[in-house]
C-alpha cells in the first residue's frame, strides 16, 4: 500500500481480503468507461501496493469511482487489461469460467452436426472479454495461446473451463510460443510454453475440413495454433474467382487458398513458399482433398525474389493470392511494413493477365484499413494499371468477432481487386 506495507495477494479461485487498486489520471477514464479493455501506463496516476505480474487490480477513476477489475502487467505499455467492467463482478475462477462458457455458446453453429467445418476459434481474446487468450478447436482438441500476463495467471482456470464447456473436448494443448509474451515479461521459450495442458495429447497431425476441402494440421510446429482459421471466409471468396484460372498462391503455407482454388475448378495452382516443410504438407493436403483436375506445382523460394523472376520471365497468372506473414507488430515498424506491402503488391500487379484478380491481405494489426488501401492504390499507380475493388475481407466473422468497443480487434484486412485492362 502507500505506507509501504504489502497487500495480501490474490488466491486462485477467490477474492482476497485486500485488493490492489489502480487509480487513473483525471480525464483518462473515457476509454475504460466505454469498455475498451486496455489501460496504458500513461493513463495511470498511481498504484496502491505492488501487484505481481497478472494479478487482479481494482480500477478506479480519479474521483474514486470503481470502474471494474483487470489484470496487471508491470512491464507492458498496456499496464492493465480489463476482465470485468462491473464493479459488482470481481474476477475469480468463476468469472473466467463464465466468460469461456459465453464464448463457446456464441459458436453454437460450429458445434451443430450440420456444421461445414470441424475447426473454429473458441475464444477470440479481448473480443470475447478474455484479453490475450486465443483458443482454437481442431476436431476435438483445443489449442491455446496465452499472450498476456492475465492469461498466464489464470491459465489453470482457463484450461478447466475449456475442458468443461467445449463439447467433445478431448484435450487442451499449449502453443504460447509467441513474441508478445516477452513484452509482458513472461517466459516464451518454446520448451516452456508448448505441450499438453489437460486431457489427451493430440496426434502428430489433426485432420480438419472446410466443406469438401481437407487439411492436416500440425498444432505443435505450425504457424499460430497450427492453421489460419481466420482466413476461412477469404478462402471461399478467392474460390469464387478461381474456375478455369491459372493461380499463384504466394506465402502458401500448407495450401489453404490454393486448395480452395482447386476445389473451385482452377486450371493450375502454383504454391509458393520459403518453407519446404509447409510445402510438403501442402502437397499432402492436395492429395488428401483429391485435387486431380488441377495441375499443381510447389515452389520453394523467397516470394519477393520469385515474383521478380516471374516478372523477368514475363510469366502471368489469372489469379494471384498474397497472404504474407505479419510485417509490423507495432506502429514503430509501420513505415517499413508499408514499403514491404507496396513492393509485394506492385510485383503481383505486374504479373496479372488482363482482367486478372489479385487477392491481397495484411494481418498486421498496426496496419489500418485506410493505410492498406492507400498502399495498394500507390502500388497500382506505380504498376501503371487500374483496378476495381470487388470485395473486402476480414477475419472469419462468426468465430472471430470484433467487439465494437475494441476496434483493434479488426487486425486482418483483405482486398479482392480486378485489373481493368
Amino acid at each position: 500500500m502507500r505506507d509501504g506495507t504489502e497487500a495480501t495477494p490474490r488466491v486462485y479461485g477467490r477474492i482476497s481480503a485486500v485488493m490492489y487498486k489502480v487509480t487513473l489520471n483525471a480525464k483518462r477514464d473515457y476509454a475504460t468507461l466505454h469498455h475498451h479493455p486496455w489501460i496504458f501506463s500513461g493513463a495511470i496516476r498511481d498504484v496502491d501496493g505492488q501487484p505481481s505480474i497478472g494479478e487482479t487490480v481494482e480500477v478506479c477513476s480519479a474521483r474514486g469511482d470503481r470502474l471494474g477489475y483487470g489484470s496487471y502487467s508491470p512491464q507492458s505499455q498496456i499496464r492493465v487489461r480489463m476482465l470485468s467492467f462491473d464493479p459488482r463482478v470481481p474476477v475469480d475462477a468463476d468469472r473466467i469460467s463464465n466468460l469461456v462458457a459465453a464464448a463457446v455458446a456464441r459458436r453454437a453453429t460450429f458445434l451443430a452436426p450440420a456444421s461445414p467445418t470441424n475447426a473454429f476459434r473458441v475464444v477470440n481474446a479481448e473480443n470475447d472479454g478474455l484479453p490475450g487468450v486465443t483458443a482454437d478447436f481442431y476436431d476435438g482438441f483445443v489449442v491455446v495461446q496465452l499472450a498476456s500476463a492475465g492469461a498466464e495467471y489464470w491459465k489453470q482456470a482457463l484450461v478447466d473451463a475449456l475442458m468443461k464447456h467445449v463439447p467433445g473436448c478431448r484435450g487442451v494443448f499449449n502453443r504460447s510460443d509467441v513474441d508478445a509474451r516477452a513484452r509482458e515479461g513472461l517466459v516464451f521459450e518454446r520448451d516452456c510454453v508448448v505441450g499438453p495442458l489437460a486431457g489427451e495429447e493430440p496426434p502428430e497431425f489433426i485432420e480438419i475440413h472446410e466443406g469438401a476441402i481437407r487439411y492436416l494440421v500440425d498444432v505443435r510446429k505450425g504457424h499460430k495454433t497450427g492453421f489460419y482459421l481466420d482466413q476461412r471466409d477469404a478462402r471461399a471468396a478467392v474460390g469464387s474467382f478461381a474456375q478455369g484460372a491459372d493461380v499463384l498462391n504466394c506465402f502458401s503455407y500448407t495450401g489453404g487458398f490454393g486448395l480452395a482454388a482447386c476445389a473451385a475448378g482452377a486450371r493450375s495452382v502454383t504454391h509458393l513458399d520459403v518453407s519446404a516443410d509447409a510445402l510438403a504438407l501442402a502437397k499432402r493436403n492436395t492429395e488428401l482433398t483429391g485435387c486431380t483436375g488441377t495441375a499443381c506445382d510447389f515452389v520453394e523460394a523467397d516470394v519477393f525474389k520469385q515474383l521478380r523472376l516471374y516478372r523477368d520471365q514475363a510469366r502471368t497468372f489469372d489469379l494471384i493470392v498474397l497472404d504474407p506473414p505479419k510485417f509490423a507488430d507495432t506502429k514503430a515498424g509501420l513505415m517499413r511494413a508499408s514499403r514491404g506491402y507496396k513492393d509485394i503488391n506492385l510485383l503481383a500487379m505486374k504479373l496479372l493477365k488482363p482482367r486478372g484478380v489479385l487477392a491481397t491481405f495484411s494481418c498486421s494489426g498496426a496496419m489500418t484499413t485506410d493505410l492498406f488501401d492507400k498502399v495498394c492504390a500507390e502500388a497500382a499507380f506505380d504498376a501503371h494499371r487500374d483496378f476495381q475493388m470487388l470485395a473486402r475481407t476480414r477475419q472469419a466473422a462468426v468465430d472471430h468477432p470484433v467487439a465494437l468497443s475494441f476496434p483493434e480487434g479488426l487486425y486482418l484486412k483483405g482486398l479482392v481487386l480486378r485489373a481493368m485492362d
